[in-house]
């Protein structure tokens, strides 16, 4: 069922999440907000997926991405968080994000420590990587999807 819904197109504003990601795991992730995340296929599996993800009109880059609850901080409500495999110089928070979610890799799993939570997402960005170097993956990095249109007023930037 992972993979029924997939490419799925996606795009939302940027909103402060738990700030977890880049204190505690050094992994920083981009949130959508709640409305983005309702917005998703109620039926689309939990889990860990790769595809590309772009920033405001900026380039076109792999990313990891979670679905679900986060067994391991027990969430309440579900997120949807991206981890860009890119180093940004500063946070983007207000901007849009657009991502094309394309593969699979794993469903969602608790861990006993936070060491093997972090070892895990690592283990999950190396396979994203290998994944979207395959050509079926890489076409989609140049989807028309990632430009917005030129003038178009976005949040008010």
């Amino acid at each position: 069922a992972a993979m029924r819904h997939l490419p799925y197109f996606c795009r939302g504003e940027v909103v402060k999440g738990f700030g977890r990601g880049s204190k505690e795991l050094g992994i920083p992730t981009a949130n959508f907000s709640e409305q983005v995340v309702e917005s998703f296929p109620s039926d689309i599996s939990t889990g860990i997926y790769y595809g590309w993800a772009c920033v405001g009109n900026g380039d076109v880059h792999k990313m990891v991405l979670s679905i679900g609850w986060n067994p391991f901080y027990k969430n309440i409500k579900k997120s949807v968080e991206t981890h860009i495999i890119h180093t940004f110089k500063e946070d983007f928070y207000g901007e849009i994000l657009s991502i094309v979610i394309t593969g699979y890799i794993r469903p969602e799993k608790n861990f006993d420590s936070l060491e093997a939570l972090i070892s895990a997402i690592q283990e999950d960005i190396e396979e994203a990587k290998r994944q979207l170097d395959l050509p079926e993956h890489l076409k989609l990095k140049e989807d028309n999807f990632f430009h917005l249109p030129e003038g178009k007023i976005v949040n008010n930037h």
